[in-house]
């Protein structure tokens, strides 16, 4: 790479004397307007349809987010069809407004007009692109025409929303010069100060600025300092709200919103999780949990994480990552033992002391603030590589899984914890073991059984088995021999359709001390035909017995998964 990052022009920081963002601190939560349905939606692989729209909708409006741009209704039949369900279908609040995106073109603000008609609060956004890169290789034109754009855009659609505002229409103005980090700010200042001025902008009507980073190409601080150069500039000011629409390019999507909002911004676009083109939108669940952990109220309310997490999996079919912060399904999880002891121990100062603070070491929140449980995440992941669920077995229960069964075992706590949508407790687990290992009682079942075994001159054991099947409704006897119990029971079943099993592993243990002590083994069979194995537990007080349930339970399953 050393010789090709040469190809690549540096940002150019914008001067500023005297800058005061860095002296700032946020102290309250910014206008949140959710794009999911717009940015989100069209980075999908797969987009929304109709109804997984309406849900997402629904779940923003009990989030608490009051602005909501749901689309692009002049781009498709599609977008135009959810903007009038959403309007005629009644699904929008009195207290919450759409926003509407469209594109600084006659034709497609016409049809965004049609799209909004009946709606009681709308924001109209429209954009055109101002960036130096944009204006010399797409549109070929000096600023002046980039900025007659803007603004006969601005007075088309003045002069279209006054009969709507005269029929009691609460609509308002929103202008993006998209690409703005990229844009000259002196020439960022004079295009949205002149559509300021066709929007008829005053300060008991503002007009929305929306400054976004559509590709994020500097620094957060950069930034900052652009966009306090930008507001001190801009002679409108107080017939505007600065709002912020960050990408993530270089990752740094939360940190440049969090600086734009310390520089003076008042409003912020963003998305739940971060979902949106190339490296995504600024993700908005993690910049109000952010300021939730500054004692900062964000007005948004992410009290059941998990079920809001659920939704967005299934309707956007992408994963939240393990370790995104708050939601992630790791992130409240201590693998090191010395975290272990520090969070206990700050579980137990906050119980004596009577804090009235969260003081507990490496949780930077309560986890049961978002619908989170500590407990069961620490018990099941403190073993790194081990397998929590096994980790839940021998320590709650006493179980001690044989290390090859961990990861299938695994699998199956996982499986009942996507289905639900938070973390299993221990019970669970264990009533996931015996249901899939060891209470398998069908086809096969064992009635009655009998061992007998005599010891030869040499000291050889020898075990006669005779014992009482059932299979479904028909009851039938076997007998074998061997050199053990275990022995002597595979050889009692050959012949009996069940003889295509061969036996890979075995371990047992006592459960509880004592001499009432139950047995516990541990049984891997392999079917000869196809090749898979199967895992199958016994219990018992009879040592001799809980490995023969086990054959019984690994045949079972094996049949059960056919």
């Amino acid at each position: 790479m050393k010789p090709k990052f040469e190809k690549y022009i540096p940002f150019q920081p914008q001067p500023i004397k005297g800058r005061a963002w860095p002296d700032r601190v946020i102290t309250k939560a910014p206008v949140w307007c959710s794009v999911d349905l717009r940015d989100g939606n069209q980075a999908l692989v797969d987009p929304m349809n109709l109804a997984e729209k309406l849900e997402y909708f629904h779940t923003l409006v009990d989030i608490g987010v009051k602005e909501i741009e749901i689309g692009f209704p002049s781009a498709s039949e599609t977008e135009y069809e959810i903007c009038r369900e959403l309007i005629e279908g009644g699904h929008i609040p009195d207290d919450v407004t759409i926003q509407v995106l469209v594109q600084a073109r006659e034709h497609l603000i016409k049809k965004t007009f049609e799209a909004i008609q009946g709606a009681k609060n709308v924001i109209l956004h429209f954009y055109n692109s101002t960036s130096t890169l944009q204006r010399k290789v797409v549109f070929h034109m000096d600023t002046d025409g980039i900025t007659k754009i803007a603004t006969d855009a601005a007075d088309l659609i003045y002069e279209m929303s006054q009969p709507m505002i005269e029929a009691g229409m609460n609509l308002r103005f929103e202008y993006s010069p998209e690409s703005f980090m990229g844009t000259e700010m002196d020439y960022a200042v004079e295009i949205c100060q002149a559509v300021l001025d066709h929007l008829h902008a005053t300060p008991e009507n503002k007009v929305i600025l929306n400054l976004p980073t559509t590709v994020e190409n500097c620094m957060p601080n950069q930034f900052a300092d652009m966009l306090e150069y930008f507001i001190r500039a801009l002679p409108g000011r107080d017939s505007a709200i600065i709002s912020l629409h960050p990408h993530n390019d270089r990752g740094c999507g939360v940190a440049t919103t969090e600086m734009g909002l310390l520089a003076g911004a008042d409003r912020v676009e963003a998305t739940l999780f971060g979902n949106g083109e190339r490296t995504g939108n600024v993700d908005m669940v993690t910049l109000a949990m952010n300021m939730y952990t500054q004692g900062v109220d964000p007005e948004l309310d992410f009290s059941n994480i998990n079920k809001i997490k659920e939704m967005f999996e299934r309707c956007t079919k992408m994963p939240v990552g393990d370790r995104q912060p708050y939601a992630g399904k790791l992130v409240f999880t201590a693998f090191s033992g010395s975290h272990q002891d520090a969070i206990n121990k700050g579980v137990q100062y906050m119980k004596t002391s009577g804090t009235e603070y969260w003081e507990i070491p490496y949780l930077p929140i309560d986890p049961a603030d978002v619908g989170r449980e500590y407990e069961p995440i620490i018990r099941i992941n403190s073993q790194s590589g081990k397998g929590g669920a096994a980790y839940i077995m021998e320590h709650d229960f006493g179980f001690d899984l044989p290390k090859s069964m961990h990861p299938e075992f695994g699998h199956i706590v996982q499986v009942e914890t996507d289905k639900v949508g938070k973390e299993v407790a221990p019970e669970r687990i264990s009533e996931l073991f015996h249901q899939e290992y060891i209470d398998v009682k069908e086809p096969y079942q064992l009635l009655k059984h009998a061992f007998k075994e005599t010891v030869d001159d040499q000291g050889h054991s020898h075990v006669a088995f005779t014992g009482t099947l059932r299979h479904t409704d028909t009851v039938f006897e076997v007998s074998g021999e061997g050199n053990g119990p275990i022995d002597a029971f595979f050889n009692a079943i050959k012949g009996e359709k069940i003889d295509r099993f061969s036996f890979l592993d075995y371990a047992s243990h006592a459960i509880t001390d004592g001499s009432d002590s139950q047995s516990v083994a541990y049984i891997l069979l392999q079917d000869k035909r196809t090749g898979k194995q199967y895992w199958g537990v016994g219990l018992s007080h009879n040592i001799n017995l809980s490995p023969l349930r086990a054959i019984l339970a690994a045949i079972n399953r094996a049949k059960r998964t056919r």
